[in-house]
């Protein structure tokens, strides 16, 4: 599905003491740069926000005057865009995935627009697809009849257009909006039924890769490694496979089947270590020496 993004990523933070929020890490990543993952499919995005260092490149933009408010930045940022579809998001979603994305991009219908509610019951604009034209129309005549965007809540175009709503996840439209929920998003991605999904998903995002990570299959290669050889050999052994199924892809392999196949290749070498020094600690002395 083709469309292009917006991440607001401007405003003031005065809850934050005015502290730089789309720059805040989680999980070792900046909330603006976890923000971009999401979307990462879109044809153009654009950041309306001061420029920084970002992990893909964007466009930028700012509303004026800076600081002009959401539907001000809003504005801006839908000037450069193309595409028929819209994807409006805040720069400081921690837990925003590509699935909640693709079901946003989905939802409009017949409607001219489909936003987050959240767990409580509360509508998230700024987590929302729209429809380019309606969202253009209902600009226009806020700007008309407001004489400026500056300073309009959200509320005040929302209310105009014909939106759906999509029940959110518990976590979907999680924001940071103070150093109370920064540290809860800092504390959740550390949980223990999700920190394994969540590190592999930072690590690909930082390494610039994109494969599927069977995470079963790898800890049973390291746990056989460190069993059957001794334990350094577990990471040593997942790193060689690595190695190895990259040279598979760059070779016109499957990276998924690449990196299955050579895991077999070593958990069976594994074994047959094991096998080998299990077969020598039953192994009598004498029949070692050759004496009978």
């Amino acid at each position: 599905m083709s469309y292009d993004a917006i991440v607001l990523a401007g405003g003031a933070a005065r809850r934050l003491g005015g502290a730089d929020k789309p720059g805040l890490s989680v999980g070792g990543r900046a909330l603006l740069d976890r923000v971009l993952d999401a979307c990462a499919d879109a044809r153009t995005t654009v950041v309306v926000g001061g420029r920084r260092a970002t992990a893909r490149p964007v466009r930028w933009t700012r509303e004026e005057p800076p600081g002009g408010g959401p539907v001000a930045a809003l504005d801006a940022g839908l000037r450069p865009t193309t595409a028929e579809l819209v994807l409006v998001l805040s720069a400081d979603l921690p837990f925003l995935d590509a699935g909640t994305v693709r079901a946003l991009l989905e939802a409009p219908g017949g409607h001219e627009g489909a936003l987050l509610r959240d767990p409580d019951g509360r509508d998230q604009p700024l987590v929302a697809a729209y429809r380019a034209e309606p969202l253009r129309r209902e600009l226009a005549l806020l700007a008309a009849e407001h004489g400026s965007l500056t300073g309009l809540p959200l509320r005040t175009l929302t209310a105009e257009l014909d939106l759906t709503r999509l029940a959110a996840g518990p976590l979907a439209s999680f924001d940071c909006d103070t150093w109370d929920d920064l540290a809860a998003a800092r504390a959740r991605i550390r949980e223990h039924g999700t920190v394994l999904d969540q590190w592999i998903t930072a690590a690909k995002n930082e390494l610039g890769i994109d494969v599927t990570v069977d995470t079963k299959m790898l800890l049973d290669l390291a746990r056989d490694a460190a069993h059957g050889v001794a334990r350094p050999a577990a990471p040593l052994t997942t790193f060689l496979v690595g190695y190895a199924a990259a040279r598979a892809e760059a070779a016109g392999a499957d990276p998924a089947q690449a990196v299955a196949e050579a895991s077999r290749k070593a958990a069976d070498l594994a074994l047959r270590w094991a096998a080998e020094a299990q077969a020598a600690d039953t192994t009598p002395a004498s029949q070692e020496n050759g004496s009978g």
